[in-house]
């Protein structure tokens, strides 16, 4: 208690009284407010960008091209083109067939009509040598496109 009883804290008392005697400062003015203007959304008739392409708004095409939706797929449709393997071809009972091989390797044999590839392609010709398909891609939102594939004979 002594300690705290001495009156030696002059110098400390000079200081407080002396720090802000120089200072001058003016505080900015308050920002101005703006008033709130809402924003109003007009994107309603816009696709949303969160469901897949091929779902049913893109069932209305420009150029007249467009792939059956509803189709039940073929085996062969769930492979990409590039991994199926053409090995041969066999005719009978007046067709050509080709024999493709699956990634699992599987043999399949497939006639002209029915489809390959993950792309829509339908086979249009067979021959001894190759698988000539017509795919139909999507090139925008809306637009639909037919591109011709060959498979060729794997030696």
């Amino acid at each position: 208690m002594t300690a705290c009883s001495q009156n030696g804290y002059s110098d400390l008392e000079v200081f407080v009284n002396d720090a802000g005697k120089d200072l001058h400062g003016q505080i900015d003015p308050m920002p101005e407010i703006k008033p709130y203007k809402p924003f109003i959304y007009q994107a309603f008739d816009l696709p949303t960008p969160f469901l897949p392409r091929k779902s049913e708004q893109v069932q209305h095409t420009i150029n007249g091209v467009q792939p059956d939706l509803n189709r039940h797929k073929e085996v062969l449709e769930s492979y990409p083109l590039e991994s199926l393997l053409l090995v041969g071809s066999l005719q009978g009972e007046g067709l050509i067939f080709a024999l493709i091989k699956s990634p699992d390797g599987t043999l399949h044999r497939v006639k002209k009509g029915n489809y390959l590839g993950q792309n829509f392609g339908k086979i249009e010709h067979i021959s001894e040598a190759e698988v000539r398909l017509v795919e139909i891609v999507q090139g925008g939102m809306n637009e639909w496109t037919e591109r011709t594939s060959v498979l060729m004979l794997k030696n």
